[in-house]
């Protein structure tokens, strides 16, 4: 099932009642990927109202149901915990994929030895390129945009890979051992920042972040952060610790922000 070029990959997504999304994933997972699958680990955080069947696939389905909700990165990790694969795929439920985006991923991984995680592009449901490869934050770029001004992007060019500071958490590739190896990811962090504070430390411990430009997946936003108050505090909270933490200072310090 494994392969130098298609290591067998456990794939983690996490549902938050979102199992019609989840359906559609997992179909197109089946259809496009399932060489490089060795299973898919779902984690349903809160008791879905429909009943998810997991047979059918050419993978296997791992089921987790939460007695309690965790957060992101305790989710991912426990799932982690628990993979048989070579590979961890960190994967949003509100994504649609129409090709194969493993092989170009792994490909990758194998031709630069200092990539520690890869990324595709994202698009949204009109086609639009998303900015999910970005630079560090800084508080003053924060409070520039929160007072209507811009944030610093990271300029994706035409190049097959290009390497930028971190990417946004919708889909994430990185070899198991390795995300062993940096401890997962910060479980202090309930929803938002966990990506930037991997990627972070990633880039403290040598590697580099991958953005692949020859593979895409489709994620239908929700912006939940934008309308709901009580996720604009877990984004504020989440801010307000990265910039306060230790990997901040030394990511500072190093002057790789």
């Amino acid at each position: 099932m494994s392969s130098p070029l298609h290591p067998g990959i456990s794939v983690s997504i996490v549902s938050h009642g979102q199992m019609t999304m989840v359906a559609n994933l997992l179909k197109d997972l089946d259809r496009w990927c399932s060489s490089s699958i060795v299973e898919v680990i779902l984690t349903l955080n809160i008791v879905e109202p429909h009943v998810f069947n997991s047979e059918g696939f050419n993978f296997v389905v791992r089921v987790i149901q939460n007695k309690i909700p965790k957060g992101f990165a305790a989710n991912h990790n426990y799932a982690a915990s628990r993979a048989q694969g070579d590979m961890l795929c960190i994967m949003n439920p509100d994504l649609r994929i129409q090709e194969d985006v493993f092989t170009p991923l792994t490909e990758v991984i194998n031709l630069y030895p200092q990539v520690g995680l890869v990324a595709p592009r994202v698009i949204d449901d009109q086609g639009k390129v998303e900015d999910s490869a970005r630079y560090f934050p800084h508080p003053l770029e924060v409070l520039g945009k929160a007072m209507g001004g811009g944030s610093r992007r990271f300029e994706s060019s035409c190049e097959a890979v290009i390497f930028p500071e971190w990417v946004a958490g919708m889909l994430l590739l990185i070899r198991l051992p390795l995300f062993q190896k940096m401890n997962g990811l910060d479980e202090r962090y309930y929803l938002y920042y966990e990506d930037v504070d991997f990627c972070a430390r990633l880039a403290l411990a040598g590697y580099q972040v991958a953005y692949v430009n020859a593979t895409q997946v489709m994620h239908d936003a929700q912006r939940t952060s934008h309308r709901n108050l009580r996720y604009m505090r877990w984004h504020l909270s989440s801010m307000i610790r990265f910039f306060l933490s230790k990997v901040y200072r030394r990511v500072r310090k190093q002057r790789l922000i």
